[in-house]
């Protein structure tokens, strides 16, 4: 299977030394700022930005064009531009690559978008856990101000623009725009009740612009090569590429650019290489931590916001993560609700109590103690979430069960009617059990940390279930293949 990918967001990364500005400059870099200062007025260069179709690539895909149209029609003397480089979902590095590879583009991405909406400064809010990405962006802005390309009158245009970084601390939740101005201005990572919105009331209580890394990214190409070429590539209501960190179990891991549209079998199957050692695939979650999870009856889907949506998952920012058989569905499904229990920033009561609650049921059916009752309760109280949660990775949070939930129903279904966990990963639901290949070696009997294994030599074995702690060292040491689990 072939399938191309197409570099626009990460056109320079790896061609590039991104702490040479001359090199980014080589190729065109800074060219469409200089366009837009001296040859477009702030209305068209919104314009190009509209028509191109260009969506946000971190969360819903808000159209950006009316982002910035808002935001330049906000009266007010002070504007900002911010840059949400807050990458908090397990699994994705796109932003990360973006930054490290190509950080001038995100930077002039943000003095057009500022020279648009009549704003003099910019704040990128990035991850304390990203250093290089932060060297280098400091390096940029450094370089670039030295060459004039920022500062007060831009290259004799009498448009001025500045730079600066504010870094996070890691919490997942200042991914969301408000939590993520709040923080800007010290205050805690929490969001706020939405209108106003930041292009009306943002940063300081001033019209602000955010959009994150990719959608910048996308943005000089936009003006030097124009709308209707960009709008050459993905669908009608999706233009353009989208960038996937695909991740878990592939044979190829790592960043893909791709035009929207492309199917998750073009990208699983023929750019990531399949499934590793000969396994099925099971499933692929997108959207990070607040994504629904995907069987493989939809591997045919094409991907953008509309079709993702639809079948119970989203976007977001990117992440993609492969599953194949041996991964057990609820588990999964506990894994995340975990991470978004834990990041909760607390202001909500659904968010705070109800993704509690969600946890403890899915910890006592992957314990072996759960009742089918439970399976209603997960439905009801995920919908509840979703409607009443105060900000979108609250109301998101529940899309890992409530997708698998409805594509992998059997699987709790085994969990809270047998008490099985049928792809035996769920520890306290493991039985670990010796059959007739048991050519009685010892090697089992001789590691079991607990000594529940019996048996003569050259004699079949077995497992004294009560005093199992389920560790499966017989299982990993066994060389005849002489011990199940499941």
């Amino acid at each position: 299977m072939s399938v191309s990918q197409v570099r626009i967001a990460l056109r320079n990364c790896g061609v590039i030394n991104p702490e040479n500005i001359k090199d980014y400059i080589a190729r065109g870099g800074y060219d469409a700022m200089a366009k837009c200062l001296f040859a477009m007025s702030q209305d068209e260069v919104i314009d190009i930005i509209k028509k191109s179709g260009l969506r946000g690539r971190g969360g819903a895909g808000f159209p950006t064009g009316i982002k910035w149209e808002t935001a330049r029609r906000a009266q007010s003397d002070v504007k900002y531009v911010l840059c949400n480089a807050d990458e908090g979902d397990p699994g994705a590095f796109m932003d990360r690559s973006v930054l490290e590879g190509d950080p001038h583009a995100v930077l002039e991405a943000m003095a057009i978008c500022g020279y648009a909406i009549g704003a003099r400064e910019g704040v990128i809010y990035v991850r304390a856990e990203y250093p290089l990405a932060v060297k280098r962006l400091q390096i940029a802005i450094e370089q670039a101000t030295e060459l004039g390309l920022f500062g007060e009158n831009i290259l004799g245009s009498g448009f001025s623009f500045t730079m600066r970084l504010y870094f996070g601390a890691g919490a997942f939740v200042c991914g969301e725009e408000t939590s993520l101005m709040n923080s800007v201005q010290g205050g805690r990572g929490e969001p706020r009740l939405k209108p106003p919105f930041p292009a009306n009331v943002g940063l300081w209580n001033k019209p602000t612009n955010i959009n994150n890394v990719e959608t910048y990214a996308n943005v000089p190409t936009i003006i030097r090569n124009g709308a209707d070429w960009y709008r050459g590539f993905g669908t009608e209501k999706s233009p353009g590429t989208k960038v996937f960190a695909v991740v878990g179990k592939v044979n190829k891991v790592g960043l893909v650019e791709v035009p929207m549209g492309t199917t998750l079998r073009d990208i699983i199957e023929g750019i990531a290489g399949g499934i590793p050692n000969g396994k099925r695939f099971k499933a692929a979650q997108t959207g990070g931590p607040s994504g629904g999870c995907i069987p493989a009856e939809h591997l045919d889907t094409p991907i953008d916001y509309e079709s993702l949506i639809a079948l119970g998952s989203m976007m977001g920012s990117g992440g993609m993560i492969v599953m194949d058989e041996d991964d057990c569905m609820v588990g999964i499904a506990k894994f995340y609700l975990t991470f978004t229990a834990e990041e909760s920033c607390g202001k909500c009561t659904p968010c705070r109590v109800g993704n509690m609650r969600l946890l403890e049921t899915l910890t006592r059916i992957t314990d072996g103690h759960g009742v089918e009752e439970d399976l209603t309760s997960l439905e009801n109280l995920g919908a509840t979430i979703k409607d009443t949660a105060l900000c979108g990775l609250g109301q998101s949070s529940p899309n890992p069960i409530l997708s698998t939930l409805h594509y992998f129903k059997d699987e709790y279904l085994a969990h809270v009617r047998e008490h099985r966990c049928p792809a035996g990963t769920c520890q306290k639901l493991v039985r670990y059990r010796i059959t007739d290949k048991c050519v009685g070696c010892t090697v089992c009997a001789r590691n079991c940390p607990v000594s529940c294994i019996s048996g003569d030599r050259k004699q079949k074995h077995s497992i004294d279930q009560s005093r199992c702690i389920k560790c499966g060292v017989c299982f990993s040491k066994c060389r005849f293949g002489a011990i199940v689990k499941g």
